[in-house]
């Protein structure tokens, strides 16, 4: 598996052994997008608030008359910040602190 799609998978909870491409991840994001649009649309929006997604990037995303369908592009976004989440784990690396271990 790939260490910058880690944090992913890790989150979708797919297993190691799952060795998905980059669509077949976005497919699951987009599956589950699409879940929350049609019945939890508000902890949607908590959840990409939570991954720091700009706010002018999901009304975008939102619009109508978009290439995309709404949870096709609001998946897309995810995947694009998840990614830069994991590239920045690996960047700035920290080491845990001593007597937080809970």
């Amino acid at each position: 598996m790939s260490q910058s799609f880690e944090l992913i998978y890790n989150e979708l909870k797919v297993s190691e052994g799952d060795h998905l491409s980059e669509k077949d991840l976005l497919d699951l994001i987009c599956d589950r997008v699409l879940g929350f649009l049609q019945h939890e649309p508000d902890l949607l929006m908590s959840y990409l608030y939570r991954l720091d997604i700009d706010e002018e990037k999901i009304n975008m995303a939102l619009m109508p008359g978009n290439i995309d369908d709404a949870h096709i592009a609001l998946g897309k976004l995810i995947l694009e910040r998840q990614k830069q989440r994991a590239e920045a784990k690996k960047k700035y690396k920290v080491d845990p602190i001593e007597g937080w271990e809970y």
